[in-house]
């Protein structure tokens, strides 16, 4: 786990005229086209002579790769589709090719980034704690669907996290220098999504394009559907409870449509520390990247908060949005229910953007998935897998029967 007290030493740093002047960090970025991924690459490109991409992984859209291994000119390279004009890539690049979870264990790969969507994540996630790598991580359902098991692998390898989404990476920031015993809650904020004032009867009408304007974030399609269920806050209520090691009654959700303040710690004497910035993603990727260095990226606006004027908050709906009150049922369950209530709403989220399911039949596929299932109480790495599968054929089954 994460241990808010200790600060990391990165053995490649070498000290000068007594400052810290670090080395530069090999990087590994998993879901290299995605949202979070090409952000990444846009942050090592501002900081020139710090990071080094030695190894890239995506999905299908080898378009986006073939440019970036031409730029960085990765030692790896792994994607879903191994199409031709990749291949040509690679060859002019001398690039290898190389499945993600031993690009994990690579022994020239200084931290592994994990943007990955859905269940991939887990196996490189596992692989590098266990080689004791740092993991700067954005993939939530490698610890909704296996907490456990990465805290695990990260006891036994001794690679720690470091949380990519900007609510854990504000909680993650509030607890430095913190005794992780003396949290009282952890309140984690949401904007409330694209349709955070729509009644029920809106809801139901909402369209996959409506979903996919979120009022605050730039986001990949399958979190911004998330977010707008407030399944993505549920599931980072899991997240919390594994990062940070306290019990899921212990973490609490707040809306702040701002996004100003990225979440909240309450100390046990009643003090309640904050981390504020603008909302921009690139700040909590590049504290991930370079911690336990702070390093300015040009440009970066200050917060200006006589501008801002007023913050918002208030309690979640959740008779609107039922999404969140299954992610924290399923965490509060534990064993094998958080990765069955992962893979359904993937599958679930999934069929709303092909236009085959409603808005609000998402958390009804979700709820039918976790009430058929029979939860395992301490899985291994293959009763969470089989699981994952069981939910996902299980979960198309219940939307088809939704959608004839």
């Amino acid at each position: 786990m994460i241990r808010a007290a200790a600060a990391l030493q990165w053995t490649r740093a070498t000290r000068y005229d007594g400052c810290v002047t670090p080395g530069v960090k090999r990087i590994a970025v998993l879901g290299s086209t995605g949202s979070i991924g090409r952000q990444a690459l846009d942050v090592i490109r501002q900081l020139p002579g710090r990071f080094e991409v030695v190894a890239l992984a995506a999905g299908r859209n080898v378009d986006e790769l073939c440019r970036q291994v031409i730029e960085f000119s990765p030692a790896y390279v792994w994607s879903e589709n191994d199409s031709l004009p990749l291949r040509d890539a690679l060859a002019v690049t001398g690039t290898e090719w190389l499945p993600m979870a031993e690009m994990a264990a690579a022994p020239n790969v200084d931290l592994l980034l994990v943007a990955t969507a859905g269940a991939a994540g887990l196996l490189p996630t596992l692989t590098a704690l266990e080689a004791g790598r740092p993991v700067a991580i954005a993939n939530k359902e490698a610890l909704v669907m296996a907490g456990h098991l990465v805290r695990g692998a990260m006891a036994r390898g001794g690679g720690d996290l470091r949380p990519v989404d900007s609510e854990h990476s504000a909680i993650w920031q509030c607890l430095w220098g913190e005794d992780g015993h003396e949290i009282r809650r952890i309140l984690l904020t949401a904007s409330g999504g694209a349709f955070r004032d729509f009644n029920r009867d809106q809801l139901a009408a909402v369209t996959a394009e409506q979903a996919l304007n979120h009022p605050t974030w730039k986001m990949g399609p399958k979190i911004t559907v998330d977010s707008a269920t407030l399944m993505n806050k549920g599931m980072e209520t899991i997240e919390a409870m594994w990062l940070f090691d306290v019990p899921m009654e212990k973490v609490e959700v707040i809306t702040h449509r701002e996004s100003i303040i990225h979440s909240l710690v309450e100390f046990s004497d009643g003090s309640v520390k904050a981390q504020l910035g603008l909302p921009d993603m690139r700040l909590p990727i590049q504290l991930a990247l370079s911690y336990p260095e702070r390093m300015p990226v040009p440009p970066a606006p200050p917060l200006d908060l006589a501008s801002i004027g007023t913050l918002h908050f208030g309690a979640p709906d959740i008779r609107r949005f039922p999404c969140l009150s299954l992610a924290m049922a399923a965490g509060r369950s534990g064993g094998t229910m958080p990765a069955v209530m992962a893979a359904a709403d993937e599958v679930a989220v999934a069929n709303f953007l092909a236009g085959g399911l409603g808005f609000l039949d998402i958390p009804a596929v979700i709820e039918k998935v976790m009430d058929s299932h029979d939860p395992v109480s301490e899985p291994g790495l293959d009763a969470v897998l089989e699981a994952d599968a069981w939910a996902r054929k299980a979960a198309s089954e219940a939307s088809r029967a939704v959608m004839a």
